[in-house]
């Protein structure tokens, strides 16, 4: 143990997050597990009865169940991947966010295209007559959608139908993709950072865009304490940026602010207490910023803290959920098409309750198909062309341990 961490070895501290947050010895794949299960439960209100989700009443509009477990999967992923990209060369850096994101993506909008969306049409239609040949049809919503952004969000209007006869309330047939491409965007800044000498040496650029992005949310805070502008409203317009195409600024604003104060974490990991106190104090903050407002200015730097000390601090049997099979990105990319086919098939007639438990079983049972023998296999790929040693050193003599397997697998968020 060093001066540095020491020094929050005491009453109130159990040490430091550089000291506790290391290696396997941690439930971050529990907290991860528990986020993408949220996000399921908030949307089979909305998917299957038209309702709003868990949670809107109680913050006043600001946010909902599954709104949330987007900013926690955002924090999360601030922290493992500036992780990864202190420690690993530019190639390999987006080599293995390339393997994490792409495969179970890719098989994902297939199943949804070719299976799924046909089963529902011919369930809407009784025929499939003009499904294939359509111009909004299985292939365009491939060709569409493959590269991260979710440029199509319906497939041969089966949802669009389904809405039109009454038996569905959401037209996109798998809603909850829209955020990888804000995490992609995400990536791109820490890749820019590593690039640039910014992680290794220039720690304190990352702070300043932290506090940029932070200053952007108070200063619309100012104006309206309760706002939930980062999903529902026009104070930023929507821009079609080249390369990137269509882009909110509203969401880079509020998910980056997420983003970084994850990666702030990480960076500063040496200089941040972990304190039961202070763990119990960011609950407490969140709770009352969630139904006084200020949620964004005040609720999310307290939930970035409560999500690192829950993960260090929660009993030992939580740490070995998620330790070797990870099924929380199958659950997210998955989750929303189950409900909708769920719907369409007519399982919502049973309750919320039913409808939600059959949901959660089908998708857990995708999941874990997805990560046995799609995302797992993709992953065995990342070292392709070089040892496990081509890494960069990492900065100063608070560098982080052996990249652990939770680095690898980047929480992404879900459509709310």
């Amino acid at each position: 143990m060093d001066n540095r961490t020491s020094r929050w070895s005491g009453r109130w501290s159990h040490g430091s997050v550089a000291e506790l947050l290391t290696g396997r010895n941690n439930s971050l794949g529990f907290i991860r597990l528990l986020l993408a299960t949220a996000v399921v439960v908030s949307h089979a209100r909305v998917l299957g009865f038209g309702k709003t989700e868990f949670g809107h009443s109680f913050t006043q509009g600001q946010a909902d169940l599954g709104k949330w477990s987007v900013y926690g999967f955002f924090i999360l992923s601030g922290i493992l991947v500036t992780r990864s990209g202190v420690r690993l060369g530019l190639g390999r850096f987006l080599w293995h966010r390339a393997l994490r994101l792409l495969p179970g993506l890719w098989v994902c909008l297939f199943l949804t295209a070719f299976a799924a969306a046909p089963v529902l049409y011919w369930k809407l239609h009784g025929t499939l007559d003009g499904f294939w040949g359509h111009a909004w049809g299985p292939l365009e919503y491939l060709r569409s959608n493959g590269a991260i952004q979710l440029n199509q969000n319906d497939v041969s209007n089966v949802m669009s139908d389904a809405m039109a006869k009454g038996v569905a309330h959401d037209r996109s047939i798998d809603g909850a993709l829209w955020s990888l491409y804000y995490e992609v965007l995400c990536y791109g800044g820490v890749a820019l950072l590593a690039l640039t000498g910014v992680l290794a040496r220039a720690r304190r650029a990352v702070l300043l865009i932290a506090g940029l992005l932070g200053w952007l949310v108070i200063r619309q805070a100012v104006g309206d304490r309760f706002w939930a502008g980062s999903f529902d409203a026009t104070y930023f317009h929507p821009v079609d940026l080249p390369v990137l195409g269509f882009t909110n600024p509203v969401l880079v604003i509020y998910l980056g602010f997420a983003f970084a104060l994850g990666a702030v974490i990480e960076l500063y990991r040496e200089r941040i207490p972990v304190s039961d106190v202070l763990g119990f104090g960011s609950l407490l903050v969140l709770a009352l910023s969630a139904h006084y407002g200020f949620l964004f200015v005040v609720g999310l730097p307290a939930f970035a803290y409560f999500l690192v000390w829950l993960a260090i601090r929660l009993p030992a049997p939580f740490r070995r959920v998620g330790a070797r099979n990870d099924y929380s990105y199958g659950i997210y990319i998955y989750g929303f098409v189950v409900e909708q086919a769920l719907v369409i098939l007519g399982f919502a007639r049973w309750g919320l309750l039913p409808y939600l438990g059959l949901s959660l079983a089908v998708t857990v049972l995708l999941a874990m198909v997805s990560w046995h023998c799609v995302e797992k296999p993709a992953m065995r790929l990342k070292d392709l062309g070089g040892g496990r040693g081509t890494g960069r050193a990492s900065h100063s003599s608070s560098a982080p341990g052996p990249e652990v397997p939770a680095g690898e697998r980047d929480p992404v968020g879900a459509r709310s």
